[in-house]
């Protein structure tokens, strides 16, 4: 992630963008479900993959530290991915967790080239904190995509912040007008 504040994605609340979007813009930002699940029913008969980018202990960006609670000098899980059909990125992902021994974010090390959403999903508590969203391809640099979402997701002691940029094939592939 960048370090410098002023090229940080602006993050704004779900609601706040609606006039700026078309309605099947919102059908895809707005889902409260498992964005895996709706990838993969949209691009069938495609392949649907996950490859992982990079998975490692780091230091969250500082939009990402504020929106969950911790110091600028704490150590994060950090996994970044591409949702691909056909070999092709549809969403650029970037989850970030606190590191804490009651945490699970050891199950997540484990994923690979599994998505997250496969766990989490699953899981009876889930809770999908409020969604917002910015007009950037966030943090992956040669990515191109006209809106990114983010919100943050908690299932027992466990927390994760999810951020999720949808990408220019995704709006070739489905005809997706580009806001």
């Amino acid at each position: 992630m960048r370090n410098d504040p002023s090229l940080e994605p602006r993050w704004r609340p779900l609601a706040a963008v609606r006039p700026d979007m078309s309605p099947s813009w919102w059908d895809w930002l707005a889902t409260q479900d498992s964005l895996t699940e709706r990838l993969i029913e949209a691009g069938h008969p495609r392949r649907f993959r996950v490859r992982l980018l990079d998975q490692r202990h780091g230091y969250p960006s500082r939009d990402e530290s504020l929106a969950l609670g911790l110091t600028m000098h704490q150590l994060a899980w950090v996994r970044e991915v591409a949702l691909c059909l056909d070999d092709r990125p549809w969403v650029m992902a970037r989850s970030v967790a606190p590191l804490n021994p009651a945490h699970d974010h050891y199950r997540l090390e484990r994923l690979g080239e599994r998505s997250m959403g496969s766990w989490l999903f699953r899981q009876p508590d889930l809770e999908r904190g409020p969604i917002e969203i910015c007009a950037t391809s966030g943090p992956f640099r040669d990515a191109e995509g006209p809106w990114g979402r983010r919100s943050i997701l908690r299932h027992d002691r466990f927390t994760v912040l999810v951020q999720e940029f949808f990408q220019q094939a995704m709006v070739d592939d489905l005809g997706l007008p580009s806001r």
